[in-house]
């Protein structure tokens, strides 16, 4: 019976033993852990604003001598979704930069200008394109620090807030929050840290000066300054974009509109450019152009002129232009240098009628625009129609020729042209611009295109057509402004609501012919004007100036801005 006793204060003091050694190796790891680093890096760690993407790299970076270089996977992955090889030459564009580097001298192009590096891209083992990030920081709007001891690559926007602490007192910076969580790297008082997140649970997420994130105990942590604000575009119209076409053909002076102005409009496109049959950028703006902008600016309007591809043989020279990144160069000059040149605000881009084949170029040409235009200050917004095709009869040049998602990211606006469902390629009569087809198209743009409401412009046209059907049953039609339809139609001829197009319809004879017709009026316009408000869309466009009636600008300014 002693015997038993003796093993069973045996086995309670082994029990004891074995607990005070756990607790006194726990209580070691903790001693070791707050001294010791644990976290060591086999190769160079990118932390891209605060956060450590080393696991989702395609390619390792590669450092040689001062110069740091990404892969160009990588480069789409972070900073240029659209950057592209063309003629053994990278092209990368950025907010107000595109650039071009190539593979054997040191220099780049940077926006029209030449800059002289210390490196060029490369191929590297794996056969990837390389860039010189170290050279392109300008371009890609970053600070870059390479610390070798950790071996961590920061790389940190420019246009974002970053906030710094002075560490109080000596600490270890932790890898979480938990009770036991390892030591990734050790700060000394009077250290400077970054600040990734606010504080939570006693602990801060911060990032050391030689680029280790990790946690550390709020407490040790004083004197939180802001080193860098964020820089937050400004709008350049504050509210709904309300814009007018004023279209006076390629070759009239434009307009005198002294002393007129319009209650809730705020952007003015005038017709002052246009492409010529050999591709060439033509202006017409003269000395009445630049009165009609003195007094678009006297009245607050924002001027942001068309640039048009319109006239016979356009499809081809539009084609031979997309299809050369030299031209597409060149006209992209001409549209900024007309920026500057006049002290315009912005640029419409109204190319229509291309081949489907080229959608892909013309994306290229507005990715590569956009940079420059968004450089001199101004404003890049372009046009383009339905999806899935645009007008009754007109073919794949007037819809199939836009790929909206690309459109709709890169530029400031995409306008949707609301506009022609039945138009003049049609031997069908059927409405301008239906409710139910407008709607379901701009569905398309908000789901399937993935456009964001902000950056779409509905556009509304102030015209229909009066159609007339032959006995052949084909039909023609006649273009008739807002402000002239009541007039055309017989006092006699019946109208009847159409709920689907949300439109009256009428239907009458005229010397032997049939003529019918959908009439754009104030109740089918608010119909269509309630899709903006629906979706809170950026505003609206009106096709055009001078179709309208009186009162017309008063009521449109209402409809866009109801609550």
């Amino acid at each position: 019976m002693g015997n038993r006793r003796n093993r069973g204060k045996k086995r309670v003091r082994n029990i004891l033993i074995t607990i005070a050694v756990i607790v006194v190796l726990i209580l070691l790891a903790f001693i070791i852990n707050d001294y010791v680093i644990l976290d060591k890096n086999t190769k160079t760690n990118l932390v891209i604003n605060n956060t450590n993407v080393t696991s989702r790299l395609k390619n390792d970076v590669i450092i040689e001598g001062n110069t740091i270089y990404i892969s160009e996977p990588d480069i789409k992955t972070y900073f240029d979704k659209y950057i592209t090889e063309i003629d053994n030459t990278v092209v990368t564009t950025y907010d107000k930069k595109i650039a071009e580097i190539g593979f054997d001298q040191n220099k780049m192009e940077v926006n029209g200008s030449v800059v002289k590096t210390s490196a060029h891209a490369k191929k590297g083992d794996n056969g990837e394109t390389y860039l010189p990030i170290s050279e392109m920081k300008d371009v890609y709007g970053i600070e870059i620090g390479y610390y070798e001891d950790t071996k961590v690559l920061t790389l940190d926007s420019t246009d974002r807030e970053q906030k710094q602490f002075i560490v109080k007192k000596d600490s270890a910076i932790k890898s979480s929050t938990g009770i036991i969580a390892k030591t990734v790297a050790r700060v000394k008082k009077g250290d400077y840290v970054v600040k990734v997140s606010e504080p939570e649970k006693g602990f801060t997420k911060i990032r050391t000066e030689n680029g280790k994130i990790g946690y550390i105990k709020s407490n040790k942590l004083d004197n939180e300054i802001a080193v860098r604000q964020n820089l937050e575009e400004e709008k350049q119209v504050e509210g709904k974009v309300n814009m007018f076409w004023d279209y006076f053909s390629e070759t009239a002076k434009a307009p005198s509109r002294e002393g007129e102005s319009y209650e809730g409009v705020n952007v003015v496109s005038p017709a002052f450019f246009h492409l010529d049959k050999e591709g060439e950028f033509i202006e017409n703006v003269g000395d009445e152009g630049k009165k009609y902008i003195e007094w678009a600016h006297n009245n607050n309007y924002k001027v942001w002129p068309m640039v048009q591809n319109i006239g016979e043989g356009m499809l081809d020279t539009t084609s031979d232009i997309m299809n050369s990144y030299e031209k597409r160069k060149k006209l992209i000059e001409s549209i900024a240098d007309a920026c500057v040149k006049y002290d315009l605000d912005g640029i419409n881009i109204d190319f229509e009628n291309m081949k489907e084949e080229d959608k892909d170029l013309y994306s290229r040409f507005i990715i590569e625009l956009t940079p420059r235009i968004k450089d001199t200050g101004d404003v890049l917004s372009v046009d383009v129609t339905a999806p899935d095709g645009a007008e009754e009869g007109a073919g794949d040049t007037y819809s199939m020729c836009f790929d909206r998602n690309v459109i709709g990211n890169v530029a400031d606006y995409i306008v949707f042209m609301a506009y022609d469902q039945y138009g003049v390629s049609s031997n069908k009569a059927g409405t301008t611009a239906g409710y139910n087809w407008a709607k379901t198209s701009l569905e398309k743009f908000l789901t399937t295109e993935e456009i964001k409401p902000e950056k779409i412009i509905y556009a509304i046209p102030l015209y229909t057509r009066i159609w007339t059907e032959g006995q052949d049953g084909k039909a023609k039609s006649e273009v008739v402004s807002i402000k002239d339809i009541e007039n055309k139609i017989p006092s006699d001829a019946k109208k009847e609501w159409k709920d689907d197009v949300k439109q009256n319809y009428a239907e009458y004879q005229e010397k032997g012919a049939t003529k019918k017709v959908w009439i754009e009026d104030e109740k089918s316009l608010k119909e269509k004007l309630s899709l903006i408000t629906q979706n809170n869309l950026a505003g609206v466009a009106s096709w055009q100036k001078g179709m309208e009636y009186e009162g017309f600008w008063e009521f449109l300014n209402n409809e866009i801005n109801k609550k």
